[in-house]
């Protein structure tokens, strides 16, 4: 796995005049799938900037968490559940789902945008961290269900508290390279956390967060297809049953 945000280690200025930033200290657990990302200033020289930790507006951290899934589904079966996805037991956090625009580009692609309402229930500590008591956040969600390719791609990002923290996630849904009959999930979330206290604890705890909502994002998934077999079963029994009366 590579950190994504190797390119920032230029060290010239960037074009607002701020210092460029280079990406130290990366450490791959390749167990759990995730490296930690910490981002410190630099001066144009390419040496650490001498401003210290005191420059809370430069400062920031970040970790990239990322996973793959194998569905015992074709593509189809899992695009058709993905676009169906809520409301589903398995995420209550989620409690609003708002489509603000559906169409289909030249290539007959299928682009949606949404935005969601989730409650992440954070903890007292993290709310006090955070200096804020607001428990719904807001997320924008853009996906793109290319039919020919088969690929899917969605990419959503929290659009609260923006100024502390911002969680960027993307899945990617494709056929399974060695099975047509399998679906390939793809998924990795960058968190980045903007100066605040204890930084490294709010990253391990969105991490966490993310891993277990991507854990029940797959079970419900799976509750989806349960759900649409069952509905098809049910209709063609009662179409077979209404034969049947026919004759």
């Amino acid at each position: 796995m590579f950190c994504p945000f190797s390119a920032a280690g230029a060290t010239a200025d960037d074009a607002s005049g701020r210092p460029a930033q280079r990406v130290t200290n990366v450490v791959l657990d390749a167990t759990a799938c995730v490296s930690y990302c910490a981002v410190e200033p630099v001066s144009s020289a390419g040496s650490p900037s001498s401003l210290g930790p005191s420059a809370a507006g430069f400062l920031s951290r970040m970790k990239i968490w990322s996973s793959e899934h194998e569905f015992g589904h074709p593509w189809d079966t899992v695009i058709k559940a993905a676009m169906r996805k809520y409301p589903n037991p398995m995420n209550p956090s989620v409690v609003g789902v708002d489509v603000l625009d559906r169409k289909l580009d030249n290539q007959g692609r299928l682009h949606s945008h949404r935005l969601l309402s989730t409650e992440w229930g954070l903890p007292s500590i993290v709310k006090a961290i955070l200096g804020t008591n607001r428990t719904v956040t807001y997320i924008k969600e853009h996906s793109v269900v290319d039919p020919v390719e088969k690929k899917m791609v969605l990419s959503s990002t929290n659009i609260t508290l923006t100024n502390i923290v911002s969680v960027d996630e993307r899945l990617v849904y494709t056929p399974h390279p060695d099975n047509p009959e399998k679906t390939l999930l793809t998924q990795e979330a960058i968190i980045t956390v903007k100066g605040v206290s204890l930084s490294s604890y709010l990253e391990s705890l969105m991490a966490s967060t993310i891993s277990s909502n991507a854990r029940k994002g797959r079970e419900a998934l799976e509750w989806v297809i349960n759900e649409l077999t069952l509905t098809r079963d049910n209709m063609k029994t009662a179409i077979a049953a209404a034969s049947v009366e026919d004759c």
